[in-house]
């Protein structure tokens, strides 16, 4: 188990994570700090992205970008990024609509029912722009 605390590529692509859930502090949308941002799903830059471009970015330096493992690590990549900014989007979307559908109801007078979560997915750019980050902190660490 102290083994893993010594893989260098999953520590790293854990920073890149932890990195643009940070961020998010600053990039809310009503362009001031919050700090609950930083535990949330959704949002720029999408952290998921980072995550996985990282470790993608990483392995093809250690690997090899020919490698099979860099190969599965982009697969995997692009599989979340396309969910993030996909499905995951598409359920913020509706519940969105559900809540404005309750609040229409009951004209804000009833606050017994609980509010979906609506920042659940990405937009195409947040995922562009957690992979991005992923991509610029692996090569950065691939270099040190």
């Amino acid at each position: 188990m102290v083994d893993i605390f010594q893989n260098r590529i999953l520590l790293i692509s854990i920073f890149s994570c932890f990195l643009a859930q940070f961020i998010k502090i600053f990039t809310g949308k009503e362009s001031k700090i919050d700090f609950r941002r930083i535990a949330i799903s959704g949002g720029m830059p999408s952290s998921h992205s980072s995550f996985v471009t990282a470790l993608a970015v990483l392995v093809g330096f250690d690997k090899g970008f020919a490698s099979t493992e860099f190969a599965m690590t982009a697969v995997f990549a692009i599989i979340v990024m396309y969910d993030a900014s996909g499905v995951r989007r598409a359920v913020g979307k509706q519940a969105e609509i559900l809540n404005q559908i309750v609040d229409d109801f009951f004209h804000g007078k009833f606050d017994q029912h609980e509010r979906l979560k609506e920042l659940v997915g990405h937009t195409p750019k947040e995922v562009l722009v957690g992979a991005a980050l992923g991509i610029l902190i692996g090569v950065i660490a691939s270099n040190i």
